[in-house]
């Protein structure tokens, strides 16, 4: 794929940071690191503050090159005039040549270590020194009300939460955090968090992109990344970019009718929920200039909606399309299940949402060893009963092992939503927001995979670009021309899907 951000794990980062070391002078990564650091954070003071010189900033700083990183980052900062604090959470590893450059600059260096409980005996549990000092630094953190506080607590080596030191001190700011590489205590290669955890308003990744600056982005906040000359390889975690997706989606050209553009087939909805014909059913409309057929029992509710759609009420009746949707509201009975059986016996592509889904766990032949392309959507729970287990912290891995295992696509929703095809890099799109989390949602998303899929466009293209389109539906249906956004729901997501589209392919004629 022409135009994606590769995530690289912390061991990834580890063999292009060696071969870079064989090329560059001793330290220049460290320097380059340190001075974007240093050239967002002192963006950033300019727009919160109104300036830089004059202001303060407090260092959270741990041992090894992440700490250093940020040390230096301070004593550049220092040379800018600003008030600069560093809290060592391990002074005894503490980088060596960035504290001694942020001494050099006039910056203040204090331990953790006086760092005090609320009855007053020391972090470490000793009293004495620690304690007559240990209230101090909290009580100097708030007093001198740092403008921004830069966490340096860990780097890609870490895992796991925050330490209590660093979790007490965190817990106490009500200052806005910029994260040097990666936010402490959120784990770099799966965005796992499993207890306390820096919650930063800006990230400044070093050299490369990681798994959690986008399995973990509530945690990030803005992501900004700062070159250092990494050489890097094809990455197993990509997103594909805006433009790429508004660049590709498939128009009509002047040679098309509306069967070349490709026919969707949607067997969805039910007695019990017509709701989700229509969702779904209106979603492939809404994505593609083609044509659209349906086949179930929601037939008078989807044309109420949608009069193009060409309605039957079987599938060997449709007529030709070029690809299934079959699931969403479409019931877990024994018709219901034929209906399935007969759709995955075409040579069609496939998408199996919701009530499909179920009834895949319940007999999964249906669709393993199937030549077709296929592609599954499901939630956490629907994950769950396909699998038999629950999808664990590290869902890149899980969704993975699905996708391989049975040979097919698998789109795990989330607001990181990840798309795996056997053999390939897993895809990721992370919405922005959680405001496609509400009911139906999910049946406008497999509708407008199963439009693109019918375009002929890529199993996994299709996936992802299906999940961006419905992602950025679901914000502007949520603001709606106000930048205060309110609660939406599935039928304002379907009425923004023409919108968000239009805003991708702007994107790519710039």
């Amino acid at each position: 794929m022409s135009s994606q951000r590769g995530y690289y794990t912390a061991d990834e980062v580890r063999v292009a940071e060696a071969e870079l070391f064989t090329r560059v002078p001793e330290g220049m990564p460290m320097h380059r690191a340190a001075y974007g650091l240093a050239r967002v954070v002192a963006s950033e003071l300019r727009a919160r503050t109104g300036g830089i010189a004059g202001r303060s900033v407090l260092l959270l700083v741990g041992s090894g090159d992440n700490g250093g990183d940020v040390l230096w980052a301070g004593s550049m900062l220092r040379h800018r005039g600003v008030a600069v604090t560093a809290v060592l959470l391990n002074p005894a590893r503490a980088h060596v040549k960035g504290l001694a450059a942020l001494r050099k600059a006039g910056g203040r260096i204090r331990s953790a270590s006086d760092l005090s409980r609320a009855d007053g005996s020391s972090s470490s549990g000793s009293s004495g020194a620690g304690s007559s000092h240990g209230a101090s630094i909290l009580d100097e953190i708030n007093s001198a009300a740092p403008d921004l506080v830069i966490d340096g607590i860990v780097g890609i080596s870490g895992h796991g939460p925050l330490r209590p030191m660093a979790a007490e001190i965190v817990a106490a700011l009500d200052v806005p955090i910029i994260a040097a590489d990666l936010p402490s205590g959120v784990d770099p290669d799966t965005g796992a968090v499993t207890g306390p955890a820096v919650r930063a308003e800006v990230t400044v990744a070093f050299g490369a992109y990681k798994p959690v600056h986008a399995l973990a982005s509530p945690y990030c906040g803005r992501i900004e990344l700062v070159p250092i000359g990494l050489r890097l390889p094809e990455p197993n975690l990509a997103a594909l970019e805006p433009a790429e997706i508004g660049a590709h989606w498939p128009i009509p050209g002047p040679a098309d009718d509306k069967y070349s553009q490709g026919v969707t087939g949607i067997c969805a909805g039910s007695a019990t929920y017509p709701g989700a014909a229509v969702l779904c059913t209106g979603a492939a409309v809404a994505a593609t200039s083609g044509m659209v057929r349906y086949a179930g029992t929601g037939s008078a509710e989807v044309l109420d909606h949608f009069p193009e759609v060409i309605a039957a009420q079987t599938i060997s009746s449709t007529g030709r399309v070029q690809s299934w949707v079959f699931g969403p509201g479409a019931g877990t009975d024994t018709d219901a299940h034929k209906r399935l059986a007969e759709i995955l016996a075409t040579d069609l592509p496939v998408v199996v949402d919701a009530d499909g889904l179920t009834l895949l766990a319940a007999d999964p032949d249906l669709v393993r060893g199937r030549a077709a392309p296929t592609v599954l959507t499901p939630h956490a729970g629907e994950f769950a009963r396909l699998t038999g287990h629950e999808v664990g912290h590290d869902r890149v891995a899980a969704v993975r092992e699905l996708a391989e295992s049975w040979q097919l696509t698998v789109l795990l929703k989330g607001r990181a939503t990840l798309i795996a095809t056997p053999g390939r890099p897993v895809l990721v799109n992370e919405a922005g927001g959680s405001w496609a989390a509400t009911a139906g949602a999910g049946d406008v998303l497999s509708g407008i995979i199963g439009a693109l899929l019918a375009a002929g466009r890529d199993p996994a293209w299709s996936a992802v670009a299906a999940a961006r389109v419905h992602a950025l539906a679901a914000n502007l249906a949520a603001h709606e021309n106000h930048p205060a956004a309110a609660p939406t729901s599935a039928s304002p997501l379907l009425e923004h899907l023409r919108p968000a589209i239009r805003t991708l392919r702007t994107l790519a004629a710039k």
